[in-house]
């Protein structure tokens, strides 16, 4: 849920600053764009090299950089941040946080920030009991701020109680979760297939087609982002998910792609057939490698089960079903014959006259049309774009 999101971490000066190493490297990891402001403390407990370098940005702790005669503007800082997340925060940061001082540049930007803040404690035992400490954490919580709690156990005093900041993985948790519900497809399931099927002819040999799955894969990532439950099915592909949370099964043949799809497909709101599924298969595959004896070799085709025929059979009302349709004549009819026959919601319509459309390329130029014939007709865009505006389709259908 963080993939793309502009973070801001503040780091305050307590022990616990160790743990904002760990932070920043998840938070990374998920795809965000991080940013860390450090107060003057802070930078006696962890260098500001160690989490610009996982960062991958400079790490702000003044006003002013004298070494590169740079204003650190806290009002941009502020407007950049998607998130702001204070992790160590100190009694003292907490303080000023919630009476409004604003001596260093963590707290300007603070009082600067637009987006949602969150603030994860980090202190001895009797500094959080104190009635003031618990008095202004009740004041930055009726700002709106929220609060990570921080959790019981051994404190570096040698004391036992509240007061460790949470660990890392916890605060990215509850990251995750609080941008959940506000997600358009948050509680939905999404089936997504990608990628081409490969039908053997003997142990070494395969019919197949040129399709390298990334359409599919990037329809599977923007699902998920923008808050769905995502299972993707993929034929043989070199590519790799960002995102780990989406499931991902491999198959090689059609046969395999229906079997997965007949475990998934009942309990999925939202369907997507991008893969390019075989429409034939070899009658008899052959155990052994077939030597080349002969100038000719004639090879009997079957069949293949049309997938997307079956999921327009089961499907149920209130189930999303979305088709590709590759061409290269008679696009649109030919689009439109496999959206009514299919009982699709709607067709995605791509054809190889484009340039720069089709498989393999980094690039799509797409036609929508939908169940009422209604037509969209889209640029050429890079797929992670195309999958957007099909997304965005889909939302429509959901609302």
């Amino acid at each position: 849920m963080l993939q793309g999101k502009n973070i801001l971490l503040g780091v305050c000066g307590s022990i616990a600053s160790y743990k904002s190493a760990t932070l920043v490297r998840l938070l990374v990891k998920a795809g965000a764009h991080v940013k860390v402001v450090m107060t003057k403390d802070a930078t006696h407990f962890i260098t500001p090299l160690t989490l610009s370098t996982l960062s991958k940005n400079q790490v702000l702790s003044e006003y002013f950089t004298a070494s590169t005669g740079e204003w650190n503007n806290h009002v941009e800082l502020g407007l950049w941040a998607d998130l702001f997340i204070i992790a160590p925060a100190s009694a003292n940061t907490i303080s000023k946080m919630a009476n409004g001082l604003c001596d260093n540049l963590l707290t300007a930007v603070y009082l600067s920030a637009r987006c949602p803040v969150y603030f994860a404690p980090a202190m001895d035992l009797d500094m959080w009991k104190h009635p003031s400490t618990q008095n202004n954490i009740q004041k930055l919580i009726s700002f709106g701020n929220l609060l990570i709690k921080p959790a019981y156990g051994e404190l570096a005093s040698g004391l036992t109680g509240e007061g460790r900041m949470a660990e890392p993985e916890e605060i990215l948790e509850y990251l995750d979760s609080e941008q959940t519900p506000a997600l358009p497809l948050h509680g939905k399931k999404a089936l997504v297939t990608a990628g081409p099927t490969f039908e053997a002819i003997d142990p070494v040999r395969f019919i197949g087609n040129h399709s390298s799955g990334k359409m599919g894969f990037a329809i599977a990532e923007q699902l998920f982002s923008l808050g769905a439950e995502v299972t993707l099915i993929s034929g043989p592909s070199a590519l790799q998910l960002k995102t780990a949370q989406i499931k991902r099964i491999d198959i090689t043949s059609a046969q395999e792609m229906l079997d997965a799809i007949h475990e998934h497909f009942s309990d999925t709101d939202i369907t997507v057939m991008s893969a390019a599924v075989a429409d034939y298969r070899p009658k008899e595959v052959a155990s052994e490698k077939i030597k080349k004896d002969s100038s000719e070799f004639a090879i009997e085709l079957v069949k293949t089960t049309d997938i997307l025929s079956e999921l327009g059979r089961l499907k149920r009302d209130g189930q999303i079903l979305v088709g590709f349709a590759l061409e290269t004549n008679n696009e649109e009819e030919n689009a439109v014959k496999k959206l009514k026959k299919k009982n699709l919601d709607f067709i995605v319509l791509n054809s190889l006259k484009d340039e720069g459309a089709g498989f393999k390329s980094d690039t799509n130029k797409i036609t929508i049309i939908d169940r009422h014939l209604q037509k969209e007709s889209f640029l050429l865009k890079n797929k992670d774009e195309v999958a957007k505006d099909i997304c965005i389709k889909i939302i429509d259908l959901v609302r």
